[in-house]
């Protein structure tokens, strides 16, 4: 099964941020999404670097996710603890991921869930 994926103008902002930071970030998330990704919700192969986001209002037709294993080849030595985060909005019957925020851990301690918010007010 093919997953889509979307992402918010937010996150396109985080990652041209970032990816002047880190330059094989566009990569990173290519092999993130292959690997991780498509492996956990399609395959159902829990690799033990997603965790469901709790408290910002999960239902059986969206759920919001962390990937905390992001590998990042320019933080080299630190493989999947890069501290690079992942947010995104899983839609399961639909098969579609839409991406919310991306942030270096060094930088920001946890999600911004005000955008969480912010983007289920925008679908509803």
């Amino acid at each position: 099964m093919m997953m889509n994926y979307d992402e918010t103008e937010e996150f396109t902002r985080d990652f041209k941020k970032l990816l002047k930071k880190f330059s094989s970030l566009a990569d990173d998330l290519e092999v993130n999404k292959q690997y991780r990704i498509e492996l956990f919700h399609c395959k159902e192969i829990d690799s033990r670097s997603i965790f469901e986001i709790q408290g910002v209002g999960n239902t059986t037709e969206l759920k919001f996710f962390k990937v905390k294993k992001f590998q990042c080849k320019d933080l080299k030595g630190r493989g999947a603890k890069s501290g690079i985060r992942l947010i995104y909005a899983y839609f399961p019957v639909e098969q579609k991921i839409v991406f919310i925020e991306i942030y270096f851990k060094a930088n920001q301690d946890n999600e911004n869930r005000q955008r969480i918010i912010d983007f289920i007010n925008t679908i509803n």
